[in-house]
């Protein structure tokens, strides 16, 4: 009888072209659903509002004419300029604290909404958007037809602290004189450890290999011994040490 070794869970991890490790989460069916209702409302309210305007405005077909190709506009291309903002997402993904990025954790691109957007009619297949949910609810990263053609997800926009607890190691003084923003420099990839992959994390080290000590017995990689230099700069010294 096999036993379960890992929690089951939607966490994605990804490496940006940095090296710097994300953990996203993908946003389900339940709340992708209620923020697409909270845009339908906000887009209908809003062509309304235009609608009534424009019949003021023009008390003619041309008024209509123009209210349909804000109804075209506001369908097709309101979820696209509100993607490629700074917060990457609708009002209703901001209310339900969601954002779209694309499949490495970057911001979505202009051509990557476009896609995912325009392929809203084939999610919509055959009615009700059958096709989309059906497709979301077989995989694990909730995605529809949209977003695997755009390599975009739908994910949690959760705030992550960049800086952290410092790993273990123990403390070693510089090897040189470190001016203040060099020792502010070497706390915070310090701290970082767990936002930054190994590879990532030891190729920044070795950048400020001079900066450390190699100690006795040698051995000990740049990371290792860049980090004793972030725990002494940060006021810990090892046993026997001047205070």
């Amino acid at each position: 009888m096999s036993s379960v070794t890992a929690p089951l869970d939607t966490l994605r991890a990804v490496e940006t072209p940095e090296g710097i490790a994300l953990t996203l989460r993908p946003a389900g069916l339940a709340a992708r659903a209620l923020a697409f209702m909270i845009d339908m409302c906000l887009r209908g309210v809003i062509f309304w509002l235009l609608f009534i305007v424009l019949m003021l405005i023009f008390r003619s077909g041309l008024g209509v004419a123009l209210a349909l190709i804000a109804l075209f506009l506001l369908e097709w291309f309101y979820p696209v300029a509100f993607e490629l903002t700074k917060r990457g997402a609708t009002p209703g993904k901001r209310a339900l604290g969601l954002t779209v990025v694309m499949d490495n954790g970057l911001p979505v691109t202009p051509a990557a909404s476009l896609l995912r957007n325009l392929l809203r009619v084939v999610d919509f297949l055959p009615g009700t958007y059958a096709f989309g949910l059906v497709t979301m609810l077989l995989r694990p990263d909730f995605k529809r037809l949209g977003d695997m053609a755009a390599g975009t997800l739908v994910v949690y926009a959760e705030t992550a602290a960049l800086d952290g607890a410092l790993p273990e190691a123990e403390p070693a003084p510089p090897a040189r004189l470190l001016t203040a923003r060099q020792q502010l420099a070497v706390i915070t990839w310090a701290g970082r450890a767990r936002r930054l992959t190994p590879e990532r994390f030891e190729e920044l080290a070795q950048l400020a290999a001079s900066a450390s000590e190699a100690p006795p017995g040698a051995g000990a990689t740049a990371t290792t011994r860049l980090l004793g230099l972030a725990h002494w700069l940060s006021g810990r010294r090892g046993e026997g040490a001047a205070p």
